[in-house]
């Protein structure tokens, strides 16, 4: 539970980052492409810190990286609050919270479960958090709004920095000997640990699909907001959706880590993928209302990180978990870069087409890509040669 609070602390808070498009934007006078760049900067900074901040959880435990994490977790949002120009936002915003993120986020937080959870229940397990924390962004979202709205967005995201703070306490409760130190006999290097997993064919194939994975959700979380508002839709009709998001987040995590206990991973990820290009279709296609924009955002939602219980159960499933973090954050650097594309191609392209609808049909493409990409995975334990002693 204390894993599912700070996920939600860490997730809540960014996931309603779209909301402050729009007003920093214009008081600020820059455009679109400066708040999304720093986003972008944001994902590419916590995909590369991502492996490093599973390698120090793995080595030394995780209290001491998600504790780290959370005092830079607020630094970041302080400085979004007081920047002045786009350099400094990007600092904050992107370097700082982008760090922060990597440690107090997924990798971190399962490799804890899976070292205190049974392998036949670590798939369920990961969805339970994963679904807690869901339901905690569903309020987040709401909650960002109300403080926009109440106290205007500077005071906004230093409340929510000092919410971050909240972490330090609730980290006590992962707190745990230092993993390297419980094992005994034989052990594989973090070095062997990287080169096995680099050449392993399913891994590789991991990798590609997250990258679409971060790409699909980052640009439809950040510039959803600002599409709505240019087709005429209210600022109330974007939280809401947002909001809806969260929701079906959380039943789409449970059931994708119930579901891992009993099917194939790689067919449940397979599926995701091609529901959520057909999703995304279909909302292009149909004609766009209110209600439209609930339907697609309760579906996505029920989509939106369903993919993280399957894929680190997969990860866990192949390689062990004595480097799980590390090899967790390598994963989801993928998924990073695909994150960084996504939310800066679609301010860039907005600014040089004057609409989102190309940077929507790549979202398409990527997902038939990915459906078809996670099909050959093996799920099977890797077979190790005997490992020298330690």
């Amino acid at each position: 539970m204390c894993g599912a609070a700070i996920v939600t602390l860490s997730m809540g808070a960014r996931h309603g980052f779209g909301l402050w498009l729009a007003p920093i934007t214009v008081e600020r006078g820059w455009p679109r492409e400066t708040f999304a760049f720093a986003l972008a900067i944001q994902n590419l900074a916590w995909g590369i810190a991502g492996p490093f901040a599973g390698m120090l959880a793995d080595r030394f435990g995780a209290f001491k990286v998600l504790a780290a994490s959370g005092v830079l977790y607020a630094l970041g949002m302080w400085v979004m609050a007081v920047a002045a120009t786009g350099a400094m936002f990007t600092l904050g915003a992107g370097v700082f919270i982008g760090i922060a993120l990597a440690g107090c986020t997924y990798a971190v937080i399962y490799g804890v479960i899976n070292r205190n959870v049974a392998a036949e229940k670590r798939s369920w397990a990961m969805g339970v958090t994963a679904a807690a924390g869901s339901f905690g962004q569903f309020l987040m979202v709401p909650l960002s709004s109300g403080l926009i709205g109440s106290f205007g967005w500077q005071l906004a995201l230093v409340i929510l920095g000092g919410a971050a703070l909240l972490i330090l306490p609730l980290a006590l409760a992962l707190k745990e000997a230092p993993p390297a130190a419980q094992a005994a006999g034989p052990q594989q290097s973090i070095m062997e640990a990287i080169a096995e997993a680099s050449r392993h064919r399913s891994f590789q194939l991991l990798m590609a699909g997250y990258f679409v994975c971060g790409f699909q959700v980052v640009f439809i979380g950040v510039h959803l907001p600002s599409y709505l508002k240019d087709h005429g839709m209210s600022p109330q009709v974007a939280t809401t959706a947002l909001a809806l998001i969260g929701l079906f987040n959380v039943f789409g995590t449970y059931a994708a880590g119930s579901l891992g206990q009993r099917l194939p991973k790689r067919h449940i990820l397979a599926g995701i993928y091609l529901l959520r290009a057909l999703a995304i279709a279909a909302f292009l296609w149909l004609p766009l209302t209110p209600w439209s924009v609930y339907v697609f955002a309760a579906v996505m939602g029920l989509l939106w990180l369903s993919t993280v219980p399957p894929t680190n159960a997969i990860v866990a499933q192949i390689f062990g978990i004595k480097h799980f973090s590390m090899l967790g954050g390598f994963v989801f650097f993928a998924h990073q870069v695909g994150s960084f594309l996504g939310v800066w191609l679609g301010g860039l392209l907005y600014d040089a087409t004057g609409n989102y609808d190309l940077v929507w049909w790549i979202a398409i493409a990527l997902g038939v890509f990915a459906a078809l990409i996670n099909l050959p995975v093996r799920e099977a334990a890797i077979v190790r040669p005997a490992l020298k002693p330690a």
